[in-house]
């Protein structure tokens, strides 16, 4: 099949996938394959989740679609499952990208400042603002111009850290870049610019849009970090599937954001909140110590990598990895090689092949996964 009626923004692969269970996703020429993207870090609960599909089944038999001008007991749910006990309040949106505005948006009206600070190969969203916070010049190439105020550094640089300034609103950055190679921000920097903003009185933004719900283990990747952010944003995984974002902001912050500050037609519907509410009531404590165990053994088989001439180095943490593959070998040569062999891998910045398989996949699978990326590389 050939596309013709839509705009040619994406470079597909030439066949469809029609279906899926479980971790398994079929084509429509009947092929099969393991699945290592979730839909690039969304489906972290595999597809055809038993209490995913009846918690939106049944509520599709109630209401699609409510306007934010009434309550809403499902945000309130989902809300509350996001913050626990902390002193938090959450805003509901569609996308990742829409959550990163709205997180933009917060920090300029809640500190009078417009400065913002983002790291170079870091990704946000294609959204002005986002796009604008993005360090990925390709990503931002002709659309000038773009958001005023807003500055880059180097990650994990200490030299960064002068960059943080008492005239800047924000910091934004995610603890491991995904789109950027899969990059893990190193701790004692981390711990550095969260000590700088404070005492600047810079807000830190976290983008736990990839990282976030569950993928490294954790609820969220800060956490493993022991971090304390002034606002996160999340999307992708809160779902599995259904478009939704969520920002994530301390108490304090509520009143720059009163009634008529900022609004979505379709955020937090009924549907969607369903399917985060399913989602959530699953990432329980013992879940995520069932996904820090998988990638222990996932981690201990990816050792063998460091010895393929073929691969530079690995990255990662949790079920979030990224095999960064030697200048000679380009990466979508790669994943069409695995397609052949029945699996499903991504691509990020750096010729970096990315893995985020579903956090529900099974040990045997996801070591058979590795163990197939591995002949490949090897050949």
């Amino acid at each position: 099949m050939t596309m013709t009626h839509v705009f040619p923004t994406y470079a597909r692969f030439p066949f469809e996938p029609i279906k899926a269970n479980g971790v398994i996703v079929t084509d429509n020429h009947g092929q099969d394959y393991l699945d290592f993207t979730s839909g690039i870090g969304v489906c972290n609960f595999g597809y055809q989740n038993p209490a995913i599909q009846n918690a939106v089944s049944v509520q599709l038999t109630k209401m699609w679609h409510i306007s934010n001008l009434y309550e809403n007991h499902l945000q309130e749910s989902v809300a509350a499952l996001l913050v626990g006990d902390e002193e938090k309040l959450v805003y509901f949106a569609n996308s990742g990208t829409e959550a990163n505005e709205t997180a933009l948006k917060l920090a300029r009206k809640a500190t009078g400042k417009t400065k913002i600070l983002s790291f170079n190969h870091s990704f946000h969203g294609r959204t002005y603002g986002a796009m604008s916070m993005t360090g990925n010049a390709h990503i931002q190439e002709g659309y000038a111009p773009l958001v005023p105020d807003i500055t880059f550094a180097d990650y994990n640089d200490d030299a960064s850290l002068n960059a943080i300034t008492p005239d800047l609103a924000a910091v934004i950055l995610e603890v491991i870049q995904g789109e950027g190679g899969v990059i893990v921000g190193d701790l004692d920097w981390l711990h550095a610019v969260q000590d700088k903003c404070q005492a600047t009185d810079t807000l830190l933004i976290i983008d736990e849009v990839q990282t976030g719900i569950g993928r490294t283990g954790y609820r969220f990747a800060y956490e493993g970090f022991g971090l304390d952010p002034d606002i996160v944003t999340s999307a992708k995984g809160l779902a599995n599937g259904l478009p939704v974002g969520a920002m994530i902001g301390k108490a304090s912050l509520a009143p720059a954001f009163g009634p008529g500050s900022h609004g979505s037609t379709f955020a937090g519907n009924p549907l969607t909140m369903s399917a985060a509410e399913a989602v959530l009531t699953q990432l329980t404590p013992a879940f995520l110590d069932d996904v820090q165990a998988k990638a222990t053994v996932v981690w201990q088989t990816l050792d063998k990598f460091d010895a393929l001439k073929t691969v530079k180095s690995v990255s990662g943490k949790g079920l979030m990895i990224g095999i960064h593959l030697a200048d000679d070998l380009p990466v979508n040569d790669v994943i069409k090689a695995l397609h052949h062999e029945g699996l499903l891998t991504l691509s990020a910045v750096g010729n970096t092949l990315r893995l985020l398989p579903p956090l529900v996949m099974s040990e045997d699978d996801l070591t058979s996964g590795l163990n197939t990326i591995y002949q490949v590389l090897s050949k």
